[in-house]
């Protein structure tokens, strides 16, 4: 027992350390070319400017994290509740799926860049966030929809029918047995979706594009115009450390409700 407990931890450690040590000597030989070279800043800086220019800024950088986080967050909750909602009623009524999963479709398909400024116009630019969430949650939709729908399908006939033999309701079938059974798709789906909505909540920003933004997206964009090269890595920085979080969080969460009774949950020493 011990062995495999060993092994476990090994396993972890080595899960954690190898992507660690390989962003630091990244970091390291990044450090090294750029000074070896002589780079300027304004072409590509170092990590050592990059991380003096984050100390620099990091109030205005935080406020406009803040401001991205929200959005994301408030996004992804709409896009769970509406995606689950509308996953559940299709597999009640096979006539609303037909109906409605291909407009679902739609909205998945069509780049987001074309319809923000629409989008825009119709919210009004004295209500920038509004049209942002907005955005991201049609960005973040559709990876819930179709994963819960999926989900809910793969019921196994067997067991539905040995419920429906026991005189189960339609409630007691969704709840006990379909809803279980879907909760592995909708977990994934909820990875997937948590960092479209960081995405489309960025993009949406891009395409605002207005000084009422105070998102990252907007960061950037004014250190670009500005040539702060050093700020813009920053920002970028910063996005990527959120959507790091959003993506472990949501997989700590899958691995709390799963880890006692589905496979893929399961430690395995090999």
């Amino acid at each position: 027992m011990s062995n495999v407990s060993n092994q476990l931890i090994t396993a972890s450690l080595t899960k954690i350390g190898a992507p660690v040590l390989l962003g630091v000597l990244v970091l390291l030989l990044w450090e090294g070319l750029v000074h070896a070279f002589n780079i300027q800043p304004y072409v590509l800086p170092s990590p050592s400017v990059i991380f003096a220019a984050l100390i620099t800024d990091f109030g205005s950088l935080m406020l406009s994290l803040w401001s991205t986080f929200k959005i994301t967050v408030a996004a992804f909750l709409l896009a769970l509740i509406s995606g689950v909602g509308l996953a559940i009623l299709f597999s009640q009524s096979r006539l609303l799926e037909v109906m409605l999963y291909p407009y679902a479709v739609i909205f998945q398909v069509t780049p987001i860049v074309a319809i923000a400024p629409l989008i825009l116009i119709w919210v009004g630019f004295e209500r920038v966030t509004l049209a942002l969430l907005i955005l991201a949650w049609i960005v973040a939709f559709f990876p819930i929809l179709s994963t819960t729908t999926l989900g809910l399908r793969s019921t196994d006939h067997s067991l539905r029918d040995l419920f429906k033999l026991y005189g189960a309701t339609r409630w007691q079938l969704l709840t006990k047995l379909q809803l279980p059974t879907a909760l592995p798709y909708l977990l994934s789906g909820m990875k997937i979706s948590g960092g479209l909505a960081l995405i489309g909540a960025v993009v949406a920003e891009f395409v605002a594009g207005s000084g009422t933004a105070t998102g990252l997206a907007w960061r950037i964009v004014e250190a670009g115009n500005r040539l702060q090269i050093p700020k813009m890595f920053a920002a970028l920085f910063l996005l990527s450390l959120l959507g790091i979080i959003i993506f472990f969080s949501l997989s700590a969460l899958e691995r709390a409700l799963l880890k006692k009774w589905h496979e893929s949950a399961v430690d395995s020493p090999s």
